[in-house]
């Protein structure tokens, strides 16, 4: 791949080791951040900014990895945003976690601008953006797809175009409805066969042989018996992708019962004091429910 001219905003526990393997791989890296940049990339080859705009003035290709959807749309189209360093042909590539509606939007005022536009979600956490094995869900055209393909290569191993703009973020909004009803089915399992009297941990290798088993039965059914709750990915962020999810189906009018559930089952952790909890800890509000606390029986 010949060296581009790379921007990337949002450097926290995901977006700094994202850039950190752009700027690895050669490329010439124009980086912004809210807070201090981290050493790791301020003492690299990566050139630090001012603000957006000037990553935007300087780079052909712009990367946001933010929070929330109001962290994108302030970051995209506010004062001294990304907006304002454009210019005609550059691609804007967001790869937050935020609203389909919402991007469909920011898709259309960057279009405008006369530039192309990318959502890319990704899947992985921390340990995947450490290790470049992201999963990357895109929306975007063929076109460009083909253009930033190369790039998601250097951040991740699964990367899949699934449709339109949109269509990534509706996507990952669906992983992580998944993720979430299979941690609520892991915690409930494991909660009824402790009470009742089983070894959880041999509970858990006997289902792990079986038709039950699954990657979250594996690993977080091991936190789960083990108590380790440090995060890989906080209770507060799975909350506000379950949000998006909720409220994208309000829109839709379409009816997600235990989406709901699992949302309510966090919002209880959350009132524990357990936002930064591993999203795993959802067992804990199950076992408040049960009086009962599994602990590690092995």
């Amino acid at each position: 791949m010949s060296k581009l001219k790379l921007g990337f905003v949002g450097l926290g526990i995901m977006g700094a080791p994202m850039a950190g393997h752009l700027v690895a791989s050669g490329h010439e890296v124009y980086v912004n951040t809210r807070s201090q940049v981290p050493p790791e990339l301020a003492n690299s080859a990566a050139i630090v900014c001012a603000s957006p705009a000037e990553v935007a003035r300087q780079a052909d290709i712009i990367i946001t990895m933010l929070p929330d959807t109001p962290d994108v749309e302030k970051v995209l189209f506010g004062d001294q945003g990304i907006a304002q360093g454009l210019s005609a042909g550059k691609i804007v590539v967001d790869m937050s976690s935020i609203s389909p509606i919402s991007t469909q939007e920011f898709a259309k005022r960057i279009n405008a601008l006369g530039c192309e536009y990318v959502d890319a979600p990704v899947s992985g956490g921390q340990v995947g953006a450490k290790a470049a094995s992201l999963t990357i869900m895109v929306g975007a055209s063929e076109a460009t797809f083909a253009k930033v393909k190369p790039i998601f290569e250097l951040m991740g191993k699964n990367i899949t175009l699934v449709g339109a703009n949109g269509a990534g973020q509706i996507t990952k909004v669906a992983n992580q409805i998944i993720v979430a009803l299979n941690i609520e089915a892991v915690a409930e399992a494991l909660v009824f066969a402790a009470k009742a009297g089983a070894d959880p941990a041999k509970v858990r290798q006997a289902l792990m042989g079986g038709f039950a088993s699954s990657k979250i039965l594996e690993v977080h059914g091991e936190r789960m018996i083990n108590r380790t709750f440090d995060p890989g990915f906080r209770i507060e962020l799975h909350q506000k992708d379950l949000s998006l999810a909720l409220s994208s189906a309000k829109a839709l009018g379409v009816s997600l019962p235990n989406t709901a559930t699992a949302q309510e089952l966090f919002n209880a952790c959350s009132a524990h004091g357990g936002k930064a909890w591993d999203h795993s800890a959802m067992v804990k509000a199950l076992e408040k429910l049960a009086n009962f606390e599994m602990g590690n029986k092995g």
